[in-house]
C-alpha cells in the first residue's frame, strides 16, 4: 500500500479561495495553500458551495489532521484513522523525540534514525521505531545516516527481517 502524507489537498479553488485572496488558518476553499506551520484538521463537504472546505490551524503536538495535510517540519505521524476527517482519512501529528513509533511514510526528523519495524504497527500499513542517532546503533534499511556517521556491518536478521546496518561516528 502506497501512503502519500505530505502536500497541500488539491481541488479547484473557487475566486474566493484565489491565491491572492488566501486567508491564515480557518476554514478555506480546495486549492488554498496552507500557510507554513498549519496543519489541515477538518473537513466539511458542504462548505464552498459543495466543493468541500478544509480546517486550517496551527500545528501542535497531538492533533489529528486530514490526509492531504502537510506535515510540519518536527512533527511525525504516528497513528492513522482511516475513517477520520469525515472519511478522508486522518493522521496523528506528534513531536519527534528518541524512541516514538511512526507510521509508514512519515518523515524522519533530522537526527534520527529508524532501528525496527513493525509490518502491523499503525493500523496496518505498517510502522518505524525512530532513535537519534549514536555510535554504535543498528539502523534498518532505508534509514537516514545523519552526517558524521557511516553504515558498516550488515545483519540480515534486523529490522524485523528487513536487515539492519551497524551505524557508527566517521
Amino acid at each position: 500500500m502506497t501512503v502519500v502524507l505530505a502536500g497541500t489537498v488539491a481541488g479547484t479553488a473557487s475566486a474566493a479561495a484565489s491565491e491572492s485572496q488566501a486567508t491564515v488558518g480557518g476554514w478555506t476553499c480546495p486549492g488554498t495553500p496552507v500557510p507554513d506551520g498549519y496543519v489541515i484538521s477538518a473537513f466539511d463537504r458542504n462548505g464552498c458551495n459543495g466543493a468541500g472546505s478544509w480546517l486550517q490551524v496551527p500545528a501542535r503536538d497531538g492533533i489529528w489532521t486530514c490526509g492531504g495535510s502537510p506535515i510540519v517540519t518536527g512533527y511525525v505521524i504516528t497513528a492513522y484513522d482511516r475513517n477520520g476527517c469525515s472519511g478522508v482519512g486522518a493522521w496523528f501529528h506528534r513531536l519527534a523525540r528518541d524512541g516514538i513509533w511512526t507510521c509508514a511514510g512519515s518523515p524522519v526528523v533530522s537526527g534520527y534514525v529508524t532501528t525496527g519495524y513493525d509490518r502491523s504497527g499503525c493500523s496496518g500499513i505498517g510502522a518505524w521505531f525512530h532513535q537519534l542517532v549514536r555510535n554504535g546503533i543498528w539502523t534498518c534499511p532505508y534509514s537516514p545516516i545523519p552526517a558524521g556517521y557511516r553504515s558498516t556491518t550488515y545483519d540480515a536478521r534486523g529490522c524485523n527481517g528487513l536487515g539492519a546496518w551497524y551505524t557508527v561516528r566517521a
